[in-house]
C-alpha cells in the first residue's frame, strides 16, 4: 500500500463551460463487453509481461479461496459475482481462476491482491474502453473491504447461510464437527478483519473510487493488527479512523524517482529501496505478518518466521513496473487528434522559467537529476508546499503502544521503540528495516545465528538444569548477537533508514510561508509539502491533486474559488477538459470538496492549492492542455 501519491492538476475553462457542457456524444461510457484498446507504453510492455503484472503474486492473503468462492452477497448472488467490476476492478480473462479481475491472485489456498489491483485504469470515450497499465485505479476499495466484511458477518450470524457456506467450502453434507471446525477458523479470520474495517473505514465521508487512506490502513494494520501480546495479535487502541484519502498514483515512473509517496517521507531510486516500498504495500493489503521476539536473531526479534511476504515476486513486480512506459494518447485522428501547432505552443509554457500564475510547470515537474542511490541515476522529485490540503500530514503525529516490538531497535538505523505513545510511523520503519535486514543478511550473519540457535537448542534440552542457568546463558547468547549486531548494517542497506521517514509533530500550514519547495523530506521550512512528480502521461490519472479534489486538468488552471464545488467519479473520459466527464454511470459517488475558509482547508477533500497557470488566457490554457496530451 504501497501507500505515494501527488502531481500538477488541471481543471475546467470556468465553471461557465463546465455547466454548458453536458454529455458529448464522443464521452458515452463504451459497453461493458466490449475488449479495452490498450494504449502504447513502450517497446517493453509487452503482452507477456501485462499478464503478468495483473497476477503476480507478492504475498497477500485475503482469505483461502474457497471461502472467498463461496461467500454471498446481500441479495443472494455469489460475492465475486460479475468479477467484482461493481467495484470498478477490471476482468481477466486470462485468470487461473475463473472470475478473478485484475490483481487478484492466488497462492496455495488463498485468495490475495497484487500491486495491479490499484494501478490499472481504464476509461471510456466514444464508446470505447482504453487501457492503461500502471495507471490509478478507478475503483472502490473501501466498498470492496467494507462488503467483503459485512459478508462474512451476515454468514455467520445466519446458520441457514453458514449451512450452506459449509457445504461450498467443505462439499457434501459436512459433518457437525467439521461444520464448527470451519466456523472457528472463520470468526478466527473475522475478527482482526472486523474490528479494523469497523474502526478505520468513514462512514459519514467515505473515499468513494479512486481514493484510499493508503497510509493510514498501513500503519492501523500493522500497529493494529500484527504486533500485539495476545494471542490474537490485536491493540484495537492503536487502530485510528482513516479519513484522510489520497488518489491512487500512475507508477510509470515510480523506480527512478528519488522519493515516493505523497508526503516523500520514503527515499526511492534503486532495488532495495523499491522492494521496501513494494513491501510497505504488501503490509497494508492483507499480508500475514506477526513479529516476536526471538533471542536467536541478530536483531532479537524474528521478522520472517510469520510473515507471507513473497520477496522474490514483490522484487518480479518491481522488474515489471521498470517496463511500462507512460501512455500515449490514444486518439491519433479525428476530433480529438492533438494539433501539433498547439501543443508546440504550450511547451513553451510548459517549460517558461517563470513558476507563476502565468506557466513555468517544469521547475517542479520537469525532469531533472535527482539524488543517486547506489550508482543508479534517478529523478529528482522535489517536495512542494503549494497550498493544498494539508490534512496527511496529521497521520506523522499518531502516537501506538508497540506491543511485542517494545524495545526494538536496529544500531546505527534506528533507536529503540518506546512501549507506549511511540510515533506509528516509526513503529512501520522498525518493521520494514528488520524484515529486509533479516531477509538480506550476509552468510556470516546467517552462520553466527545458526550458532546461536544451535545454542539455544542444547540448552532446551539439558535435563535437570537451573530454570536460573538456562535464563543466564540465554542472556550470554542474546548479548552476544547484540554487541555483533553492526556487522548487519553495510553501505548499502544503510540507505533503508530513509525508507520511512517520520516527523516529531504535524506542522501547521503556517509553518510552509507560502509557495515553497525543497529536496529533501528532513529539509526545514517549508514543513508541509507533497511530491511534484515527473508529469508524463498526466492526462491519464484525473482525478488531480495529492487528493483527488480536482476532476480534470482544465479545471486546475482555474483558481480554487472557480474550481467544481462536486463532481462524480468514474471512467467516463473528457478528451476536451483532459479528465473526468462530467456524467458519470459507473458508480452512484459524488465527491464533495471543501474550499480554503478556515479548517475547510485540511478537510483532506480540500480543492485548494496549486493555483499556477490560472492567469493564463483562454488561448494559452487550451496550448499548455494540448503539451499535456503528449508530455
Amino acid at each position: 500500500m504501497t501507500i505515494r501519491h501527488q502531481s500538477f492538476g488541471l481543471k475546467h475553462l470556468s465553471l461557465l463551460f463546465t455547466a454548458t457542457v453536458c454529455v458529448l456524444p464522443g464521452l458515452q461510457p463504451a459497453s461493458a463487453a466490449s475488449a479495452p484498446v490498450y494504449t502504447e507504453q513502450g517497446k517493453q510492455w509487452t503482452h507477456a509481461a501485462r499478464l503478468q503484472y495483473y497476477s503476480q503474486d507478492q504475498g497477500s492473503r485475503v482469505m483461502p479461496l474457497q471461502w472467498f468462492l463461496a461467500l454471498k452477497q446481500a441479495n443472494g448472488k455469489p460475492f465475486l459475482d460479475d468479477s467484482l467490476s461493481r467495484y470498478g476492478y477490471l476482468p481477466n480473462p486470462d485468470s487461473k481462476t475463473q472470475g478473478l479481475p485484475v490483481g487478484f491472485t492466488v497462492n496455495g489456498n488463498a485468495v490475495g491482491m497484487t500491486c495491479s489491483a490499484c494501478h490499472t485504469r481504464q476509461i471510456e470515450a466514444d464508446g470505447k474502453a482504453y487501457r492503461i497499465d500502471g495507471g490509478p485505479a478507478i475503483s472502490d476499495f473501501q466498498s470492496f473491504a467494507a462488503d467483503l466484511d459485512s459478508a462474512v458477518g451476515r454468514m455467520l450470524d445466519d446458520q441457514p447461510s453458514f449451512d450452506a457456506f459449509a457445504a461450498a467450502v467443505l462439499g457434501g453434507s459436512p459433518s457437525a464437527e467439521q461444520k464448527t471446525k470451519l466456523r472457528k477458523e472463520v470468526e478466527t479470520w473475522y475478527l482482526p478483519y472486523h474490528t479494523i474495517m469497523s474502526i478505520a473505514l468513514p462512514k459519514d465521508k467515505p473515499w468513494g473510487p479512486a481514493r484510499l487512506d493508503a497510509v493510514a490502513m498501513i500503519l492501523n494494520r500493522v500497529t493494529g493488527l500484527d504486533i500485539g501480546t495476545a494471542p490474537d495479535h490485536i491493540i484495537k487502541s492503536n487502530i485510528h479512523l482513516a479519513d484522510t484519502p489520497v488518489r491512487y498514483p500512475f507508477i510509470w515512473n515510480a523506480p527512478i524517482q528519488d522519493k515516493t509517496q505523497w508526503p516523500g517521507f520514503a527515499d526511492n531510486g534503486n532495488d532495495l529501496l523499491g522492494l521496501s516500498r513494494n513491501y510497505g504495500e504488501v503490509l497494508g493489503v492483507f499480508a500475514d505478518f506477526y513479529p516476536e521476539k526471538a533471542p536467536g536473531q541478530l536483531l532479537g526479534f524474528d521478522y520472517l518466521k510469520h510473515n507471507s511476504a513473497n520477496f522474490d515476486g514483490l522484487k518480479a513486480v518491481e522488474n515489471l513496473v521498470k517496463k511500462i512506459g507512460p501512455p500515449a494518447w490514444p486518439w491519433k485522428e479525428g476530433k480529438w487528434a492533438v494539433n501539433a501547432k498547439l501543443a508546440a505552443q504550450g511547451k513553451a509554457i510548459y517549460e517558461s522559467p517563470t513558476q507563476t500564475e502565468n506557466g513555468g510547470c517544469a521547475g517542479c515537474h520537469g525532469i531533472r537529476d535527482g539524488i543517486p542511490r547506489a550508482l543508479n541515476k534517478t529523478w529528482a522529485t522535489p517536495l512542494c508546499y503549494v497550498g493544498t490540503d494539508p490534512k496527511e500530514f496529521e497521520l506523522f503525529g499518531l502516537t501506538v503502544d508497540t506491543g511485542v516490538l517494545a524495545g526494538a531497535k536496529i544500531p546505527f538505523l534506528e533507536k529503540p521503540l518506546k512501549a507506549k505513545d511511540e510515533n506509528a510511523v516509526r513503529v512501520l520503519s522498525m518493521v520494514g528495516m528488520g524484515t529486509l535486514l533479516q531477509h538480506t543478511k550476509s552468510p556470516k550473519t546467517l552462520d553466527l545465528e545458526l550458532k546461536a540457535q544451535t545454542d539455544l537448542g542444547l540448552i532446551e534440552r539439558l535435563a535437570g538444569e537451573a530454570r536460573a542457568a538456562k535464563d543466564r546463558k540465554v542472556k550470554e547468547i542474546s548479548e552476544r548477537l547484540l554487541k555483533k549486531q553492526a556487522d548487519m548494517v553495510t553501505a548499502d542497506n544503510a540507505q533503508l533508514k530513509g525508507a520511512y521517514q517520520t516527523m516529531q509533530a504535524p506542522p501547521s500550514p503556517q509553518q510552509a510561508g507560502g509557495y515553497a519547495c525543497k529536496d529533501k523530506f528532513t529539509d526545514p521550512t517549508p514543513a508541509i509539502a507533497y511530491e511534484s512528480r515527473v508529469l508524463q502521461g498526466i492526462w491519464a490519472t484525473a482525478p488531480y491533486l495529492h487528493n483527488g479534489s480536482v476532476p480534470t486538468l482544465a479545471a486546475l488552471l482555474e483558481p480554487a474559488q472557480n474550481r467544481p464545488v462536486e463532481f462524480k467519479i468514474g471512467p467516463a473520459y473528457d478528451p476536451e477538459k483532459i479528465g473526468l466527464a462530467v456524467e458519470q454511470s459507473k458508480f452512484d459517488y459524488v465527491l464533495k470538496t471543501t474550499d480554503c475558509e478556515g479548517a475547510n482547508i485540511k478537510s483532506g477533500n480540500s480543492r485548494c492549492g496549486h493555483e499556477f497557470g490560472t492567469r493564463l488566457s483562454k488561448q494559452e490554457k487550451a496550448a499548455l492542455l494540448e503539451y499535456l496530451k503528449i508530455l
